[in-house]
């Protein structure tokens, strides 16, 4: 394959096209309109990474790979470092900036943001664990994406496959061994802790450093979905306080019930045995 002696830059980056993307709706347009269109943007691509970043995570850990599992991992957490200090640029804007615009919205909502529900089913959410997309509707992880698009698709799909935790628990089988139920459990059925895997997560912690520090890194990871989610129910409230949410979602109620609801639960609860 020979390189194009044409590309440039632009071309590569397909810069004008992406600058196209940003298409305000309001009148004039309001000021602050870019700023809110540009920030999701940039979230959904930042979304794109975490997905990419993942699958080959799961792989990794799958094949026992230490040292590249820890290098994702590390990724992935900094890249949510990211997302993170992005909110901080969306909270100079004040509310009365956001609602000169906000009813341009419709029915636009955050809960559409189909990469974040697929993300959130590679990381191991399922319906059936409070996994619903907004408990004032009861509706679930997909159902607020078209039915029959290829979002709601993968979506779907993640949720019928091995997560993050399950490729973990196969890591972790790897340097020891850990209770055949464990391992027999069907991905698409919401995780529930365990007790003798968590003795067994123990004694890997104390004796196996390498194990020890993929257990770390998934707390790590764990920890930034955690903080992500305070940052972001707080940008909420500081922006719309307790109004219904675009979309007719239950706008920070819903978000705020998200909060402290660990992804990988056996690894805090072995907190205390040590």
């Amino acid at each position: 394959m020979t390189a194009d002696k044409h590309l440039t830059y632009i071309t590569y980056l397909k810069v004008d096209e992406l600058l196209e993307l940003q298409q305000p709706l309001s009148d004039g347009p309001e000021h602050d309109e870019l700023l809110f269109i540009t920030i999701h943007q940039v979230y959904e691509l930042w979304f794109k990474q975490i997905l990419h970043e993942l699958d080959a995570l799961q792989k990794s850990l799958e094949s026992g790979n230490t040292h590249r599992s820890l290098a994702l991992l590390g990724r992935v957490r900094n890249i949510m470092k990211t997302c993170v200090s992005q909110l901080d640029i969306l909270e100079t804007m004040t509310p009365l900036q956001f609602n000169s615009f906000r009813d341009r919205l419709s029915s636009a909502s955050g809960f559409q943001s189909a990469q974040f529900r697929e993300l959130e089913a590679v990381l191991g959410r399922r319906d059936d664990a409070g996994g619903a997309a907004d408990k004032s509707t009861g509706m679930g992880m997909s159902e607020h994406l078209t039915p029959g698009s290829k979002a709601r698709e993968r979506v779907e799909k993640a949720m019928q496959r091995r997560s993050v935790w399950h490729s973990a628990l196969i890591y972790f089988n790897t340097r020891t061994s850990l209770p055949e139920q464990v391992l027999e459990v069907d991905p698409k059925i919401a995780w529930e802790p365990n007790e003798e895997l968590q003795a067994a997560l123990v004694e890997l912690h104390k004796n196996d450093p390498e194990a020890n520090m993929i257990g770390e890194a998934l707390t790590d990871l764990d920890e930034g979905l955690q903080e992500w989610r305070y940052r972001h129910v707080k940008m909420v409230e500081r922006t719309i306080g307790r109004k219904i949410g675009t979309g007719g979602s239950s706008g920070v109620g819903y978000l705020a019930s998200t909060l402290f609801n660990p992804t990988f639960p056996d690894l805090w609860a072995i907190r205390s045995q040590f």
